[in-house]
């Protein structure tokens, strides 16, 4: 068994886990992590000027289609720092690895008044990752890696934060290093695709609606033969933009949340089809069967009373339900007719509003059609979730729920690094 420090392990652990680039700032209890990295010539590091920066690149580029996005960080302030950032992953289900330094290992928890101490730092990140650990032995750094990457590859993808003390980094122990994870989402049951099929197919007039998820687990092409078999129009939240181009003739649009009126017309369609969506505004609804496909069997019904859970990954579950779908249920006649009419009725230009539409479409006609456009929590970035057009899978990358000002910039910073062939606007 090799000997090794800590922050060796840390390095190489990270380096077999496939990590390329990491967005970090450093500081005096990480030394010993970068002396590491400094020697893995795999991974590159780019320096930031504030924490906040590192977790909102990490974020963009992990969302950009770069990998699981990895920042670092100092302890207290700069996890702080840096946690407005990791909300922000955290509502809008990207994966990025946090790594934090902790204050001397004989100090934590004792409120001595150490550089950047706070009493407890686990506690405060709590609220905004899936998963967090502290560790302590060196030996045990490649397995706590190894579990953070479990997480960030299962189930919902959503932050995770490891938390190493100085000492810890320094030590020097014999260590074994861990073969990467190597995990495959599972797609759902066939017992609920096979009940999910049959609600699809009783329903007179189905409607499907797409989040997030529907972009992080790349599910364009099967969701479109979803769609075109059952004649069923979509509409994505603003997360979901771009799962399927703007321009398919089964896209309706991004709805708005409140004083639409077309919230009491859907009360015609009598089954949602509602693929890796929480759907946080169920006052959309006018009680409809709800078939809902998420990872996270934790979101099956938190907003919508009459739920048929489909458990699995969006992508390989609108597979297995096509499938099915090819050889059990009929190909609807086209509804395309109805489904322009639904458009022009109650989408895009319709609701159009000057300035803000020609400012819009301005920049819309300036950006090729894989252009990534990250909007700020501004007018025009409000603006943005219904009237910007979007054509290609993650190229549109909002704050989600935790609504962050000064995010756009940085994030666009990750997604450019992970995507430096595409234009990029913030």
């Amino acid at each position: 068994m090799p000997q090794m420090t800590g922050g060796q392990a840390l390095a190489k652990q990270l380096q077999r886990e496939g990590v390329r680039v990491i967005f970090g700032l450093p500081g005096v209890q990480l030394y010993h992590a970068l002396d590491a990295l400094r020697d893995e010539t795999d991974i590159k590091f780019i320096t930031t000027r504030h924490e906040q920066a590192t977790a909102y690149m990490a974020d963009g580029y992990a969302r950009a289609g770069g990998g699981i996005g990895t920042a670092l960080v100092v302890p207290g302030p700069g996890l702080q720092n840096a946690s407005a950032a990791i909300g922000t992953a955290y509502a809008a289900s990207s994966p990025i690895l946090v790594i934090s330094g902790q204050i001397e290992r004989d100090m934590i928890g004792g409120d001595r008044g150490m550089l950047h101490e706070i009493n407890d730092q686990l506690d405060i990140i709590k609220p905004v990752t899936k998963w967090a650990q502290r560790i302590l032995d060196p030996r045990y750094v490649p397995e706590a890696v190894h579990e953070a990457f479990y997480q960030l590859k299962s189930g919902r993808p959503r932050p995770v934060e490891i938390e190493i003390p100085p000492e810890t980094l320094r030590q020097v122990e014999d260590i074994e290093l861990m073969e990467p994870v190597n995990y495959q989402r599972p797609a759902a049951s066939a017992e609920s695709i096979q009940e999910a099929v049959r609600v699809l197919a009783g329903a007179k007039d189905p409607l499907i609606l797409v989040g997030g998820g529907g972009n992080s687990s790349n599910t364009g092409e099967a969701l479109l033969k979803v769609a075109e078999h059952l004649q069923a129009p979509i509409m994505t939240t603003a997360e979901g933009k771009g799962t399927v181009s703007e321009r398919h003739n089964l896209s309706l649009g991004t709805p708005r949340t409140r004083d639409d009126p077309f919230h009491d017309y859907m009360a015609r369609y009598d089954v949602i089809l509602a693929v890796g969506t929480r759907n946080a505004s169920p006052n959309i609804l006018r009680g409809q069967k709800i078939v809902q496909v998420d990872i996270d069997e934790a979101e099956i019904g938190r907003n919508w009373p009459d739920t048929l859970g489909v458990v699995g990954d969006a992508r390989l579950t609108l597979e297995e339900m096509h499938k099915v779908m090819a050889t059990t249920v009929p190909q609807r006649e086209s509804q395309q007719e109805d489904i322009d009419s639904v458009r022009e009725r109650f989408f895009g230009k319709v609701l159009a509003s000057e300035p803000l539409e020609s400012f819009t479409q301005a920049v819309r006609n300036a950006m090729p059609d894989d252009g990534i456009l990250v909007p700020g929590m501004t007018q025009m970035g409000y603006y943005s979730r219904l009237h910007f057009p979007v054509y290609n899978s993650r190229s549109y990358l909002n704050s989600s729920y935790f609504g962050n000002l000064g995010f756009a910039y940085p994030v666009a910073l990750g997604a450019k690094y992970a995507c430096p062939e595409k234009a990029v606007v913030a």
